[in-house]
């Protein structure tokens, strides 16, 4: 399975923004974000003036990297939003949240999208009732995600579940914390998903 191995907290402070990719550290001092709020690199201070491609090509960046998706699979993602009915950019963004690793994050089984895509990967998610090793599996209405009977007892998960009970999840999905499973309600609505994205100037950058 390809994914980035670099040093993530690079990739927040270039697209200018907290993308939470490092889970529980993302809301403490230690952030590097924080720290260091500006790009990185020896030019990273410099002010730049940036034209029309260079704002569509980082906000594509910036959603490949907050989902953990690689340049390939993202393209594949749009092409399959630019066939179906509705609006290309919504449909995107609703395929991006399907990822069964982006569902394990929301439901609060992980504190970040790279700890859900490594409990996928390592066998402790099922979607109805059958264990699902494929991080980019696309949940749908009705699914029901659960942990494995076995992986409840880790402390680590226990932890996640405890802050997602505080914290909530999204409108579209449903958590029952005492049995450590969700339910897909619904596809996720445009104004559901509350991140900082322009999904239209993705659109545009592919549409040259």
């Amino acid at each position: 399975m390809a994914r980035n191995t670099g040093a993530v907290c690079r990739l927040c402070r270039r697209e200018g923004l907290k993308l939470f990719l490092k889970g529980d550290r993302c809301f403490k001092e230690k952030c590097a974000f924080e720290r260091r709020g500006y790009a990185p690199g020896q030019h990273g201070r410099r002010r730049t003036k940036v034209q029309n491609y260079g704002i569509q090509l980082r906000e594509k960046q910036k959603v490949k990297r907050m989902y953990g998706v690689l340049e390939r699979q993202f393209r594949g993602y749009f092409a399959r939003a630019a066939r179906s009915k509705g609006i290309t950019g919504t449909n995107l963004l609703q395929t991006l949240e399907r990822r069964l690793d982006n569902v394990v994050y929301r439901l609060g089984f992980a504190s970040s999208r790279s700890m859900a895509r490594q409990l996928v990967s390592h066998g402790h998610i099922q979607i109805d009732s059958r264990k699902v090793t494929i991080p980019s599996a696309l949940v749908k209405p009705g699914s029901v995600v659960a942990l494995r009977e076995k992986s409840r007892k880790n402390e680590q998960i226990k932890v996640c579940v405890d802050t997602a009970k505080g914290r909530g999840v999204p409108a579209w999905l449903e958590l029952d914390a005492d049995q450590f499973q969700g339910t897909v309600k619904q596809l996720p609505e445009r104004d559901e998903i509350l991140m900082p994205i322009q999904e239209q100037l993705i659109v545009e950058l592919y549409s040259k």
